[in-house]
């Protein structure tokens, strides 16, 4: 108890007199018990960034390929802790620690392989037990590669859907998240992915919980149907027993044009009740990440000069196999396909906010450029990320080497908690990343030219228009809608080189069209009239010893851009990206710490970015 003039507290209870000593508690009375404080919320929302696809040990693929980390130590890595990286003994640290994270292991076969080390489990009498717990990291990887063959053929040996164990694990997971939750510090969710393969074209989701109140006591595996609508329904099914929770689909780069197809699971066009399905279980797509950048692909985008950002043009099969088809594997041109779904008055199923993601399968999320730890257990040691593993295939190296540093998603919320985060997701009040802390704010409006830097002008933003993920309908006569863009750059990573906003739209006669315009940029260049393009910003990085310097560029830009195109008849997305300078590639940086030539064909820099969350347009 203290004495404060007048005024005791006691606990948390606030007692005045008007003189003499303090009274006594009633006899018998346990004292109050102090209740932490209530946690800010701030109506202009701040910037948190965080990984929601995070995979341990308890990961098939992670644990065939050395993972020992369990989600007890993905919490830790993302707050900034040391953990061990493998069974070398190495050890890894997050330089910028994160606010947000989830692990999100595979339903599919969740925790069986890790068992199959448990000396006291049926599991590690199975055939392929040596194997997969083989100290010899080749023997363990081929492993894994004839269960992805199997897998994506549909064949499943069924002591591999052992539920008992699965259950078990799921509960660990939960508990791990619900133990590492700090409301106001750090956030986690319940999460895993729904990992269908058919066909080895990738149809992934992470499935993320905005909290434990209610869960399924296991999650559903793509075992039981590859069709993305098995999965909505069954999301459908937590809701109505009292969960709360949205899918995240990935690495459409990866699935041959199948993620975003204008043809349901059965081959046949997009019904109704796919498209609601689809907009109600899934209002985020997951851009960048370990394999690959899926906004768009020069083949796509011939006039985008950045369209070839990262790409890593494989389908998921442990064989280095290349996808045929193009449309269907990238955002850019699902969200062109919207709004032809939307022009025909049926809803649109590719209406998507953005949020980058990791992919580790190391609990160890790795989007630092400079401080690449890869995406799994053994790449952690630097030679063998570039140079693989003794016996392994050539294309499944190469496979390695393209591989990006990662991504990261980063949320405009009024709190860092499970509410704040979650519901700023749900709304698409998001942005992704490269990797890099990149912030980006991105507004529509019909009327924004009274704002400048100098005024209150994410009030304007809020007061006078809608934020990213968010919707313009119903343009006044005579105005075209105008746009806030504002970024900041990561203070560990490169200058800003520009801001561009990406336009698509829909003629009345159906056609699409996009147009990427730069629209703020750094060291007073500019645009070419003859090409229409502005000159590139330059380049610092000394490719030998990996290094570079922000002696050009900008840290930070803000415009207000009018589109002078507008046409109110059609339907449109404006969406805002960020382009870093040129820095050194992780590859760089590894061939540089290795003395040798970058092998590969692998490009020496990298100009890393953000994406904004679109904004739609409908007459």
């Amino acid at each position: 108890m203290r004495l404060i003039a007048n005024v005791f507290i006691v606990g948390s209870l606030i007692l005045i007199a008007s003189c003499g000593d303090p009274p006594a508690p009633p006899p018998d009375q346990p004292a109050a018990e102090a209740q932490p404080p209530a946690i800010a919320i701030n109506e202009l929302r701040d910037a948190y960034f965080g990984a929601v696809h995070v995979h341990t040990s308890y990961s098939f693929d992670a644990f065939t390929n050395g993972t020992i980390s369990e989600p007890a130590d993905a919490y830790a890595w993302a707050r900034g802790e040391e953990i061990l990286a493998n069974k070398s003994g190495l050890m890894i640290r997050v330089v910028a620690p994160l606010d947000f994270y989830a692990v999100s292991d595979h339903a599919e076969m969740m925790g069986v392989f890790r068992e199959m080390g448990n000396p006291d489990s049926p599991l590690n009498r199975h055939p392929l037990a040596a194997q997969i717990t083989s100290p010899d990291a080749n023997v363990a990887l081929q492993a894994f590669a004839g269960v992805l063959r199997d897998l994506s053929a549909g064949t499943v040996d069924p002591a591999f859907t052992d539920r008992d164990v699965s259950r078990s694990v799921w509960a660990k997971i939960v508990k791990a998240a619900d133990e590492a939750y700090e409301p106001g510090k750090f956030t986690t969710f319940p999460a895993f992915e729904w990992t269908s393969n058919p066909g080895k074209r990738n149809l992934h989701r992470v499935v993320v919980f905005r909290d434990s109140a209610v869960l399924p006591d296991l999650v559903l595996s793509s075992f039981e149907s590859e069709d993305p609508e098995h999965l909505w329904r069954w999301m459908d099914t937590q809701r109505s027993a009292g969960a709360t929770l949205l899918a995240i689909p990935h690495n459409a780069n990866a699935s041959d044009g199948l993620m975003f197809s204008l043809n349901g699971h059965d081959g046949k066009p997009l019904t109704d009740s796919h498209i609601a399905s689809r907009r109600a279980n899934e209002p985020l797509y997951e851009i960048s990440q370990i394999k690959g950048t899926s906004e768009t692909h020069p083949a796509l985008s011939s006039n985008d000069e950045f369209a070839d950002f990262e790409l890593w043009n494989y389908t998921l099969s442990a064989d280095a196999e290349r996808p045929k088809e193009m449309h269907g594997s990238y955002v850019r041109t699902a969200l062109l396909d919207g709004l032809g779904f939307a022009q025909s008055g049926r809803g649109n199923p590719f209406q998507y906010g953005f949020i980058g993601d990791t992919d580790t399968h190391n609990a160890a999320a790795s989007n630092e450029e400079f401080n690449h730890t890869g995406k799994f257990a053994f790449e952690t040691n630097t030679g063998f990320r570039l140079n693989g593993i003794e016996g392994q295939p050539p294309g499944q190296v190469q496979q390695v080497r393209e591989f990006s540093s990662g991504g990261l998603a980063g949320v405009w919320a009024t709190q860092n908690t499970r509410e704040g985060i979650f519901d700023a997701m749900l709304r698409k009040e998001t942005f992704g990343t490269s990797g890099p802390h990149i912030k980006v704010r991105f507004f529509g409006g019909w009327d924004f030219s009274q704002v400048s830097q100098s005024t209150d002008w994410v009030r304007a933003g809020y007061a006078g228009g809608v934020a990213m993920g968010s919707e313009l309908a119903n343009a006044p006569d005579g105005k075209a809608p105008s746009f806030i863009a504002w970024a900041l750059k990561d203070p560990n990573s490169g200058n800003l080189d520009r801001i561009q906003i990406v336009k698509g739209w829909v003629d009345a006669d159906g056609k699409q069209h996009e147009k990427t315009i730069d629209v703020a940029w750094s060291d007073r260049r500019t645009i070419d009239e003859k090409t229409g393009k502005l000159p590139p910003v330059g380049n610092t990085v000394d490719i030998a010893t990996a290094t570079y310097v922000n002696s050009i560029g900008d840290a930070e830009f803000f415009t207000v851009w009018t589109d002078p195109e507008f046409d109110p008849g059609q339907h449109a997305f404006y969406y805002a990206r960020v382009i870093e300078i040129p820095t050194p590639r992780w590859s760089t940086r590894d061939a540089a710490a290795l003395g040798i030539e970058i092998p590969g064909g692998l490009p020496p820099t990298i100009q890393e970015r953000a994406w904004s969350s679109p904004i739609w347009y409908s007459p």
